[in-house]
């Protein structure tokens, strides 16, 4: 029966696990991120989620509660000034846990616990980005409202029905070209014929044959 288990005891005494608690939740919020056992980090994780409901807050009653809880200044005020800041368009769940693996000496489970990054930076590059990149068919659309031309958009060469019409242009020239050198041989040997018969280069003889009878 697990009757007032209402925290894990870590094998302390109250006085040394409440150190414990202390001195870790100190080490969280100075830098926001520290490596430990797996059942430390699930205990600190409410201690540190109390932190910054604390701080969103912010009023007296609150910084005397975070005080108590870390016994130091300069930590209290960062969680009231920087920390709880960042979480407020969050409820709950301001911390995660990474298993990290096995401690090589005693074989303990072991996990990173921290505070999450804030969000305010991730959506601020977002609509950055929004702004920056305009929409394709949004100069075409502007200009139909205002009644103006639309800007006209260089079509870019290439493509394969410009390729098809290209080779087939090169053909017909191809074809076009071989008929008029054939033309241009078929008179220049006409010609020739003609001027060597003015010239009577050319002679035709006809000679008969003599078929002797028997007598």
């Amino acid at each position: 029966m697990r009757h007032g288990m209402d925290h894990r005891k870590l094998r302390r005494s109250p006085s040394h696990r409440k150190a414990l608690m202390r001195n870790l939740m100190n080490a969280l919020v100075r830098s926001e991120r520290i490596v430990t056992t797996v059942a430390k980090a699930k205990e600190l994780r409410r201690l540190a989620d109390r932190l910054i409901t604390l701080g969103k807050r912010n009023d007296t009653h609150a910084r005397r509660i975070a005080f108590a809880m870390l016994s130091d200044k300069e930590n209290t005020e960062k969680i009231f000034a920087g920390l709880a800041g960042r979480f407020l368009n969050r409820q709950g769940g301001y911390t995660r846990i990474m298993r990290t693996g096995y401690r090589a000496g005693d074989g303990s489970d072991m996990a990173i616990l921290e505070y999450l990054p804030s969000e305010e930076k991730k959506a601020g590059a977002a609509k950055g980005r929004k702004k920056g990149t305009a929409k394709p068919g949004a100069g075409a659309k502007g200009a139909a409202k205002k009644g103006g031309q639309a800007p006209t958009e260089k079509k870019k060469s290439g493509g394969p029905a410009r390729k098809a019409s290209d080779k087939e242009g090169k053909a017909k020239e191809k074809s076009a070209g071989k008929k008029t050198s054939a033309k241009s041989s078929a008179k220049g040997t006409g010609e020739d014929a003609a001027s060597q018969d003015k010239r009577g280069g050319v002679k035709k003889t006809s000679r008969k044959r003599t078929v002797s009878k028997p007598d």
